[in-house]
């Protein structure tokens, strides 16, 4: 797995979030500062007038139905009136209330589309290495299942708990301004359901994250069983492969089901523990009105009435309901936060490195033999170095390569090559010949810097390939790999994937040479044909054909070949391989290949066994050397 910094730990084992983890989500809220303020005045508004209401509603039964009480002929206009006022202020409510949901959500959307955005930019900046050690489903589950967390983070739960924030506090005072004394108990409450919350949302924590990580791990699981599936059939392991899905899928259900019970458990306490603060309130509110307490207020004291009581009692009302509401939201910002917390470590995953200044471009020769840098595709190519004087130094892309005493691992105390040195000249075709695991793919991949090497030095055209760009080192190498990766498109689409400027044409010729052209016009739309699925409609040489169609178009100077004809049947296989002969001509190829038919005209074979170079030489010399090659050659060793 990717190394991920150090969480510290509570007392109780559960691990703090992140502290930076709210702050970088309100990052991306306040890039809608505009927005974002209309939502803060609607919700202070809105929560406003909820308190507001309550007071009137004093007002109402003090000053406008006792009175009426027992008149012959009571006037009721100022009754209406009144009424009209605590109309207008729930109308106002609700408007406030809709208005800040129909802007949040509007945010709310700008802000997911931000986050995926920076998070697949990331992505793409990433190393090989990040994604030989992630599944690409719990990848996946970042901008799913997460996101979608942020989602109702967002747009419910943020803005209800400032609502409630702010109506706690408008009730707050307006109780103050009603009776000290009856504010008191409620303090009482508050204190009671601090400890409460804190109990129940510290469990709930620890579920919520191992939820979100188990539920990446599954999607993972399932998506590696998706595309397995014919192997599962083949081997008939449709039973073993349901087995360990129930078994992560229970325990994902345990979690969820903990998640969830500490989640829905502490609603109906704090709505039992509400009513039981009206009961309290409704008795110490009588007992001080028939006793005659003096009733201290922020306004001053006086008699405790009725409309008083009344009006506490309903802001009590107020002043529970959002504290469970809010206590409710925040399992809600748990679960979404720990969500927030895999993004932003997807995020925080060190870029590949890149401290290279040599660069790769275009070039003419003018009529006196010099080299003049091109902005149109020329076909010639040279390394542009810059020179401390503002100079700049151009060399040709002959495409030697050499690798001297490399040493390399992909593990730090697991080293895969040993001391590997051999160069390849100007447009040679240098074959790899050994067991699976020998190392063969990993030379490639350090040629490419898909790693780095642990020592030792590897040169191109004489350049230390450390100091050439990254983007710029891979412009020059063509590769066909062994597992295709075609992307939903066209088959046009998909060839021109080499090289995004060729025409159709050029993509055309360059399937000719890959013998893809024929098979191509056979299909239903000939070069419009849409792929899906990584082009699950075509045979697997199929889609290798496309796929050295696609290297052949991006024209490079030096080709990597990595078991290219592997999934072609030999007969498929001479076509191509007449095709390839053409691309490779003037190129320096690297071919890795176990059907040793494949690279008997190689100019150099070089046999690699665990790591080390155990031989080289063209295959008529490492045939009379009658060593392993040859033992390889004749069938008296098989590769393993």
């Amino acid at each position: 797995m990717a190394n991920v910094k150090a969480m510290p730990e509570t007392e109780n084992g559960n691990r703090k979030f992140r502290k930076d983890t709210l702050k970088r989500l309100f990052g991306y809220i306040f890039r809608y500062k505009a927005r974002a303020a209309i939502v803060v005045l609607f919700i202070m508004v809105s929560s406003a007038t909820g308190a507001l209401a309550s007071l009137f509603l004093r007002r109402l039964i003090d000053d406008y139905i006792i009175p009426l009480l027992g008149q012959a002929n009571p006037d009721f206009s100022g009754l209406v009136r009144v009424l009209l006022i605590m109309a207008g202020i729930y109308l106002i409510g609700v408007s406030c209330t809709y208005l800040y949901n129909f802007f949040m959500a509007s945010i709310a959307q700008g802000v997911l589309r931000d986050i995926r955005d920076d998070m697949f930019t990331h992505q793409q900046t990433l190393p090989i290495r990040y994604f030989d050690s992630n599944s690409y489903g719990d990848i996946m589950s970042r901008f799913t299942n997460d996101t979608d967390t942020l989602r109702q983070l967002i747009t419910q739960s943020m803005p209800q708990l400032f609502s409630q924030v702010i109506t706690i506090i408008s009730v707050l005072t307006a109780m103050l301004s009603t009776s000290v004394w009856l504010t008191l108990f409620v303090v009482v409450y508050i204190l009671a359901l601090r400890k409460i919350v804190a109990m129940v949302t510290g469990k709930s924590r620890r579920y919520m994250r191992r939820q979100q990580k188990l539920l990446g791990e599954l999607n993972g699981y399932i998506e590696e069983m998706v595309n397995g599936q014919k192997v599962i059939k083949v081997f008939c392991h449709e039973e073993q492969a349901i087995k360990d899905f129930e078994q992560g899928n229970e325990e994902l259900r345990q979690n969820a089901m903990l998640a969830s019970r500490y989640t829905n458990i502490l609603m109906p306490i704090l709505i039992a523990l509400g009513y039981l603060l009206y009961v309290v309130l409704t008795i110490a509110g009588s007992l001080m009105a028939i006793n005659g307490v003096t009733n201290v207020s922020l306004t001053g004291t006086g008699v405790l009435t009725l409309g008083m009581i009344a009006s506490f009692l309903q802001l009590s009302r107020n002043f529970s309901g959002p504290i469970s509401h809010m206590s409710q939201q925040l399992n809600a910002v748990i679960s979404a936060l720990a969500g927030a917390e895999r993004i932003f470590t997807l995020m925080d995953e060190t870029s590949e490195d890149d401290d290279g200044f040599v660069t790769l471009v275009n070039i003419v020769y003018d009529k006196d033999g010099h080299i003049v840098e091109s902005e149109g595709r020329t076909g010639q190519w040279a390394w542009k170095i810059p020179n401390k004087t503002g100079d700049e130094q151009y060399i040709p892309v002959r495409g030697e390569v050499r690798i001297e005493n490399v040493d390399f691992g992909y593990l730090p105390d697991v080293p895969v090559l040993h001391d590997v040195s051999f160069y390849a000249k100007p447009g040679q075709k240098v074959a790899f010949v050994g067991a699976t695991g020998a190392g063969k793919t990993t030379i490639t991949n350090l040629i490419n810097r898909f790693y780095d090497i642990n020592d030792g030095t590897i040169l191109y055209d004489g350049i230390n390939i450390k100091d050439i760009k990254k983007s710029d080192l891979r412009r020059s190498l063509g590769i066909v790999l062994q597992d295709v990766s075609l992307f939903t498109g066209t088959v046009m689409e998909n060839i021109r994937y080499g090289r995004l400027d060729a025409t159709d044409e050029e993509c055309i010729a360059a399937a000719k040479l890959a013998n893809a052209d024929g098979f191509i016009r056979s299909l239903p739309h000939g070069y419009d044909t849409v792929l899906e699925g990584d082009g699950s409609g075509l045979s697997q040489g199929q889609r290798q054909l496309i796929s050295i169609a696609r290297a052949a178009v991006a024209d490079p100077p030096v080709m990597i070949l990595d078991e290219a004809t592997s999934s072609i049947d030999t007969r498929t296989e001479t076509y191509v391989q007449r095709g390839m002969d053409s691309l490779m001509q003037g190129r320096t190829v690297f071919v890795i290949a176990h059907r040793l038919s494949t690279v008997k005209n190689s100019n150099v074979i070089i046999v690699i066994d665990q790591g080390r170079i155990i031989e080289r030489g063209s295959h008529d010399e490492l045939i009379e050397q009658k060593g392993r090659y040859y033992q390889l050659y004749t069938g008296a060793f098989e590769l393993e």
